[in-house]
């Protein structure tokens, strides 16, 4: 029996920003087509912010929906709901335009109201694709990637200077501990490790050791990435 193929594992990809709901409207043909789009990071999360739109807009005739979520190691879950449309005129043709803005953990629904003129197959596929990509570029993304993550103590005479320039380097400070000395927790991209320690050791003049202290996943703004 031959072993199922997973892909490569994912080291980074882009996704909404936390805790933010994007929102738009058009009108085709006297149908109204409300659109929001949001981070989801499973399934269920997923459904509850379909519920959550399917609840503000109770009397609309249709709750179309489709979403993305990233699976370690894994096949991305991805589904869609044509919701009482023609088979294939909604879900379909926004997850294919999710897919095609390259964010993952995302999800979408479009609330339509009904305007009396039907707008055929086709129009209804344009008006669901449409519905998507003009809200897309309002959507705010950060990256998510796999970083190391080094341990660094500083002075505090020390700590302010390095952590500035740190943070022009792309180095992503997840945690800052303050004690005698300060304590700075790292995320530095794989491979990135002796790049960082050389500069380091440039600015304060000694020779400088990262310690490893593991991987995980890090968020940065993705225009800082």
């Amino acid at each position: 029996m031959s072993e199922r193929m997973l892909p490569p594992r994912l080291l980074e990809y882009q996704l909404p920003a936390a805790a933010q709901i994007f929102e738009s409207e058009m009108e085709i043909k006297r149908s109204r087509f409300l659109t929001y789009i949001s981070r989801v990071q499973d399934e269920a999360q997923a459904r509850e912010f379909i519920n959550s739109i399917k609840e503000l807009y109770p009397d609309a005739r249709h709750h179309c929906s489709a979403f993305i979520i990233q699976v370690d190691e894994s096949n991305d879950i991805e589904r869609s709901s044509d919701d009482g449309e023609p088979s294939g005129t909604a879900g379909k043709p926004m997850l294919e335009a999710l897919r095609g803005s390259g964010m993952k953990d995302i999800a979408a629904v479009v609330v339509r109201y009904f305007g009396g003129i039907k707008l055929g197959t086709g129009g209804l596929v344009n008006a669901y694709t449409n519905a998507i990509t003009e809200l897309l570029p309002a959507v705010t993304q950060v990256t998510r990637a796999i970083r190391d993550i080094f341990e660094l103590s500083l002075s505090h005479t020390e700590a302010g200077r390095i952590e500035a320039n740190l943070r022009g380097l792309g180095v992503v400070i997840t945690d800052t501990v303050y004690g005698e000395d300060v304590r700075f927790s790292l995320a530095i991209l794989p491979g990135r490790q002796e790049a960082v320690e050389s500069y380091l050791s440039s600015m304060m003049g000694a020779e400088i050791a990262l310690e490893h202290a593991g991987r995980m996943w890090v968020e940065s703004p993705s225009d800082l990435h």
